[in-house]
């Protein structure tokens, strides 16, 4: 985790919010500090307040603020209504989303049905998104998202950490995707960062409430928005995919998706 700098301090912030917003001064404020871009101030269970840590995660902020505000009206999912305060400092607004993250754990401990509702909801989720004029997303500042190491690198960075019995195996999966194709369905604007830690579950509903962190969204191949919900479960990303082939009627490479996973985790 990053170290704070010196002025994100919790007293700093919440003089900050209280300049901005005095009708919370007396407000219950907890200090959230696990994000690595930004750390956020909850206010009263109700708001959620976010504050870059750096430039780089100030220019995310604001990105992610004009890409929701078109994504917003346009997906049945419900999304932060997130607004912007110039500052200085600057940050951003949204009530909060009520629910939790979503872990394996927690996953295989839900019902049939939730998990079947899960998996419908994300590929709609997934679908909407694609829909979306490609032109008009640029326009609010969706770019190409982070491209991948190359093989290379993969494999000098992978080496030292896997057990010897996985080394035949990694090679076999680099070697593989190197032969891949590009992808038959090209690139979409897409969320591509559909693991736990951005879900708003409501564990006692067994339901998603919400999707958050757009940071990360972009223009990238269609079949890697795919991929991500296998670091909750693998069962659960072949059912979003299957439940997107059927919202959409697009077919997809399941055995893609499986090997870029591969690579993803390598």
């Amino acid at each position: 985790m990053p170290n704070l700098t010196s002025d994100m301090t919790f007293e700093n912030l919440q003089a900050a919010i209280i300049a901005a917003f005095p009708e919370h001064a007396s407000a219950k404020l907890t200090f959230l500090a696990e994000g690595w871009d930004s750390v956020a101030v909850d206010v009263d269970d109700r708001l959620i307040f976010k504050f870059p840590r750096h430039a780089e995660a100030e220019r995310r902020l604001k990105t992610e603020a004009g890409l929701l505000a078109v994504i917003r009206p346009a997906v049945t999912m419900q999304v932060p209504d997130l607004t912007l305060h110039p500052g200085p400092p600057l940050f951003s607004r949204h009530p909060k989303l009520r629910g939790e993250h979503l872990l394996t754990e927690q996953y295989e401990r839900l019902p049939i049905e939730p998990q079947r509702q899960l998996a419908v909801e994300k590929a709609r989720f997934f679908a909407e998104l694609h829909a979306l004029d490609e032109r008009e997303m640029e326009s609010a500042g969706a770019g190409p998202i982070d491209p991948w190491l190359t093989s290379e690198e993969i494999l000098r960075q992978a080496w030292p950490l896997l057990p010897l019995q996985l080394r035949g195996y990694a090679e076999r999966t680099i070697a593989a995707w190197e032969r891949m194709p590009p992808d038959p369905h090209g690139t979409t604007y897409g969320f591509f960062d559909g693991h736990g830690w951005n879900m708003a579950f409501d564990h006692v509903a067994g339901r998603l409430n919400g999707i958050y962190d757009f940071a990360d969204s972009g223009f990238g191949p269609l079949h890697r928005e795919f991929i991500q919900p296998s670091l909750i479960s693998p069962d659960l990303a072949e059912r979003i995919a299957t439940e997107y082939e059927a919202l959409t009627g697009r077919a997809l490479d399941h055995e893609r998706i499986t090997l870029i996973t591969a690579v993803m985790r390598l």
